[in-house]
């Protein structure tokens, strides 16, 4: 649930994501999101009960962290601040009381405090002493010794109801306190969730069952309230063992920060925790030491493994200058990093928050459960009242009868399943997109990108690797690898990036290393210099002009190489044209199987470039791409995506530059390539971490998997209800005799939470294209 009136785009305001811990039922996210969402300052709030967090938009004007948490506390849950490790936290976010980890804050509701794995493990010890306290009520029950045949008897001489009574205590005041504790939460903060629903079935079950008791006559069935909250506690347990599962990727990316950091003060090593570094210190990275936090190597060099961040498989070299990112992994040489960034700064953090957010924000289809589910709930009560009366006034059955069918009905409507059919599908696929550096921003990204038709993708930097790459060299009466010698050596005296590409090629190819001398720089059109007593020059039709160099046949040549795209630069040696150097823009090695990965999904692939026709056709050719828009200026991109909007189709556009930014906010679906710009970045809706085309079709593939399991859970859910209430109401008792009693309905209920669990997790195994 969230405020707001446009759930997609969310007002200006600062956002934290909060832990919100003793979450049991999907349901229950109604309660925070109805307490926070009336508070001043608060913006928006997305729950999400499957990782027992919140992401809270506010205005810092008006409220605060401590604020949020406060009133998280006050709606009867525990709040441990921003829910990543206090060495990852912002240092001014408080994340707890001294001395204590954030996942010890205390709280309320019987979970103190407690972490998922200790709510599991609590539910488990709630479930087992329910069900060893159930056994012996059921055996003494009238389902014991009519359909069991157990003829024991009572001990201590004491009557069957008394007896009853005494074993059904512990799981009332122990077991099933949870379910009374959450029920008060909820009607104190004036909403209705599940809790409310199973302790008005434990509750009245077994109030009635004592009062007949203390009146000494009349049937009691404390074998079904008992019975019943042993189900509901079997079926949490599973639940919640399930949808920890769906959380292992924010886990996996925490577990990525390293604890500690060696800071060199003095010039002494001095080993801290890494919460501790600031901005400013100098930290020494042995190696196969984690860099622990954001900065710039000032000293040393060596390959960083990079690939838990940015999904790059191949090391990175760094040197003096080089960005250093914080949980990346230092292969070799020891670097001295300069801290540029530490706490929720560094980019690992960001990566986490960023995840976080996607996984709390709702997909439309989430919204419109949720509010189903509130009004679910009300049926249930209403719906097990007229049961109740239906079956005393018209039915004519006693009141023992009619209240169990009453108790059955506010079972088995239970919204649960509804409440999660979503928020796990998209927990998982977003989680599973983090794993492969394909980042969702929110759920509505997630969504929309199942339902892409046609992929926009702009040519340089995201087809293309953005950098220059010699094709051809031709050589015109001089030795090939000479020539080359000679146009290198002149070369490297330029910083021209055509310049820069020629100098890696005639590495590349080992003709050797030799100084020019006399360097001069011709602006617009090339340069000229000394190469062993050789007048060189290297440059356009224009400086060979200048200088009367005759072309001849190259001349011919070179427009054949500008027809297919390529830029050809001309060498002349001692006054006579000596040869060609063709160069182009390479595309990235994974860029045709990305092209040829979205055309297996059924997607068109539209190459958008201001480049001339003739590359951009050459490049489209080479990649198998479908269609061709060349010649675009910077700001007409944007009007491309919409004209192809106007066809009907969903469009989602690739790009990497400032000048993509509008495109990115035009399109169905913004995705910028990680290596682009911080503008491009911001604007888009999803952000693929490896700049790796081969990604597009992987978020794509996300999507469509994702989607596909939220219908599935949404259908099965509403399927369930729909089947099980008129059941559950004995509407088909006098006709087929089929009755359920309660326990069975719980047993059932819980069941249907399971499947929609179980279901989502299944997203795990869904098949990518390979990196």
């Amino acid at each position: 649930m969230s405020t707001g009136d446009d759930p997609g785009r969310r007002e200006a305001g600062a956002s934290v994501v909060l832990d919100v811990g003793g979450m049991l039922r999907a349901s229950e996210q109604n309660v925070v999101s109805s307490r926070l969402g009336r508070r001043p300052g608060v913006i928006a709030i997305e729950v999400n009960p499957v990782a027992q967090t919140a992401t809270v938009t506010y205005d810092p004007a008006r409220t605060s962290v401590a604020e949020l948490r406060r009133w998280v506390i006050e709606c009867g849950y525990h709040c441990a601040g921003q829910s990543v490790p206090s060495h990852i936290c912002d240092p001014m976010e408080e994340p707890g009381p001294p001395g204590r980890p954030p996942h010890e804050v205390m709280g309320h509701g019987g979970h103190e405090g407690m972490s998922m794995a200790a709510m599991v493990a609590d539910m488990r010890n709630r479930f087992l002493v329910a069900l060893a306290f159930s056994i012996p009520i059921l055996i003494w029950s009238p389902i014991g010794t009519e359909v069991l045949h157990v003829n024991a008897p009572v001990p201590f001489g004491l009557r069957q109801d008394v007896w009853a009574l005494l074993l059904s205590l512990p799981v009332i005041f122990y077991s099933s306190w949870i379910f009374f504790d959450g029920a008060v939460r909820a009607l104190r903060n004036r909403t209705l969730d599940m809790m409310v629903l199973v302790a008005v079935a434990v509750g009245s079950g077994w109030l009635y069952s004592l009062i007949v008791t203390l009146t000494g006559g009349g049937e009691v069935f404390y074998e079904a309230a008992t019975v019943l909250a042993a189900f509901v506690l079997l079926g949490h347990w599973f639940e919640m063992r399930a949808r920890g599962g769906a959380n292992d990727a924010v886990r996996a990316l925490l577990d990525l920060a390293p604890p500690k950091a060696i800071v060199l003060r003095d010039g002494a090593p001095v080993e801290i925790p890494s919460a501790e570094v600031a901005v400013g210190d100098l930290l020494l990275v042995r190696p196969g030491a984690k860099i622990a936090v954001d900065g710039t190597v000032e000293e040393g060099e060596s390959e960083v493994d990079e690939s838990m961040v940015t999904g790059e498989s191949l090391p990175v070299h760094k040197a003096p200058g080089s960005a250093a990112v914080g949980a990346t992994i230092n292969k070799d040489g020891t670097l001295r990093v300069r801290a540029t960034k530490v706490g929720a700064d560094t980019a690992l953090a960001q990566i986490v928050k960023l995840v976080q957010e996607a996984q709390n924000s709702k997909a439309p289809g989430q919204r419109l459960a949720d509010r189903a589910a509130f009004w679910l709930v009300f049926v249930a009560l209403v719906g097990g009242a007229l049961t109740l009366a239906a079956w005393l006034l018209v039915g004519g059955r006693p009141f023992s009868a009619a209240i169990l069918f009453a108790i059955t009905v506010v079972v088995i409507t239970c919204p649960d399943a509804l409440g999660l059919a979503t928020p796990t599908a998209i927990m998982v696929g977003t989680g599973l997109g983090a794993r492969r550096g394909v980042l969702f921003k929110n759920a509505i990204a997630l969504e929309t990108s199942a339902h892409v038709q046609t992929v926009v993708m702009d040519k340089t930097g995201t087809l293309t690797k953005g950098e220059p790459e010699v094709t051809d060299v031709i050589a015109d009466g001089v030795d090939e690898g000479e020539m080359l010698r000679l146009v290198a050596a002149v070369e490297r005296e330029s910083e021209h990036p055509l310049a820069q590409a020629i100098v890696r090629h005639a590495d590349s190819r080992g003709v050797g290393t030799v100084r020019a001398g006399r360097f001069e720089n011709v602006p617009g059109h090339g340069a000229v210099a000394q190469v062993d007593g050789r007048r060189v020059l290297v440059g356009n039709r224009r400086l060979m002009e200048r200088e009367g160099i005759d072309l001849g046949p190259l001349a011919a040549r070179r427009d054949e190489l500008a027809a297919t795209g390529r830029t050809a630069v001309i060498v002349a040696v001692d006054g006579r044209a000596a040869g060609l150097v063709a160069m182009a823009d390479a595309p990235r090695e994974t860029s045709a199987a990305a092209v040829a990965a979205l055309h297996d999904l059924g997607v068109e692939v539209v190459m958008l470039t201001g480049d001339n026709r003739a590359t951009a056709e050459r490049i489209a050719e080479r990649l198998g791409i479908d269609t061709v828009i060349a010649e675009v200026l910077p700001g007409d991109k944007a009007a491309k995506v919409a004209e192809l909007q106007r066809t009907g189709r969903k469009v989602a556009m690739v790009g990497d530059g400032v000048n993509d930014a509008p495109a990115l906010a035009r399109a169905d679906l913004g995705v910028a390539i990680g290596a682009g710009t911080d503008v491009a970045i911001e604007t888009a809706d999803l952000v693929l971490m490896r700049s790796d085309p081969l990604d597009v079709p992987v978020a794509l593939r996300i999507g469509r998997g994702t989607f596909r399991k939220m219908r599935q859970n949404l259908g099965w859910a509403i399927g369930y209800n729909a089947i099980a209430l008129p059941i559950a109401a004995g509407v088909f008792e006098p006709s087929f005799g089929l009755v359920l009693r309660p326990e069975i309905a719980a047993l059932t209920m819980s069941g249907s939470s399971l499947i929609v669990a179980v279901n989502a997790l299944a997203l795990k195994r869904l098949r990518l294209p390979a990196s």
